[in-house]
């Protein structure tokens, strides 16, 4: 791996492991990790069904405490970190699922204002950062409309902007473009990236989708619990 810039630092990783179960049923699922991710970067990885790239993802996005080896996100070491530390950190990174994780009995802006509530604003001042990153992500004409009046890459855009509306140090997006056609999962991520590059974040995408590699700034494989840095983008396709 590269060496990091540390000023612009967001997730430096040195020998991660991580298991799951304990005693005889302890399985190893990551295996000395090193992975670093600085601000305004836009990463993808890849990697078979299996390979803990979702359990590397909660890991980086606090969803879970870290076991073995060094993770630091924004300053903050995460391995034996506290329920609480982990809980502050969240508020400062951005999470976007495959499957929208929309309130359907929310409207698009409340979905996204809830998240901007999270933070000491007014509710007023929710409400017109709500409006304004929908309409960022082109869902001007749709702000009033519940999950079940969206198409698919609607709601995902919807998400996106849930995610950013807060302007987070960090993106993690997992899939963001299954159960998308071609063009609306490509309108997809240029969205995440061209936000994210807007608001100085660092993005990591995990993805089995080869139509975006071209995206990315950095692409990375996760097989069998080992990662490791793709420089020769046609073999990402393999």
């Amino acid at each position: 791996m590269e060496p990091m810039d540390e000023i612009n630092e967001i997730v430096a990783i040195r020998r991660l492991n991580h298991y799951y179960g304990t005693g005889a049923l302890r399985k190893q699922i990551l295996f000395d990790i090193n992975f670093h991710l600085t601000a305004g970067e836009v990463v993808l990885m890849k990697g078979p069904s299996g390979s803990g790239k979702t359990t590397l993802l909660t890991l980086m996005g606090a969803l879970r405490s870290a076991q073995e080896g060094q993770l630091r996100v924004l300053g903050q070491e995460l391995v034996s970190a506290s329920k609480g530390e982990l809980v502050r950190l969240r508020r400062n990174i951005g999470y976007i699922f495959q499957g929208h994780n929309l309130l359907n009995s929310l409207t698009a802006r409340q979905n996204v204002q809830m998240a901007a509530e999270l933070h000491p604003v007014s509710h007023r001042q929710a409400q017109a950062q709500a409006a304004a990153i929908l309409t960022a992500v082109g869902l001007a004409d749709h702000i009033d409309y519940y999950p079940s009046q969206m198409s698919g890459g609607q709601k995902q855009r919807v998400a996106i902007a849930r995610a950013l509306v807060s302007h987070p140090k960090m993106i993690l997006a997992d899939e963001p473009t299954a159960a998308l056609d071609g063009q609306s999962g490509r309108a997809v991520v240029e969205l995440i990236q061209q936000l994210a590059k807007d608001q100085g974040c660092a993005s990591l995408i995990v993805t089995h989708d080869n139509r975006i590699l071209d995206i990315a700034d950095r692409l990375v494989h996760l097989e069998d619990g080992h990662l490791k840095e793709v420089r020769d983008r046609a073999h990402a396709t393999t």
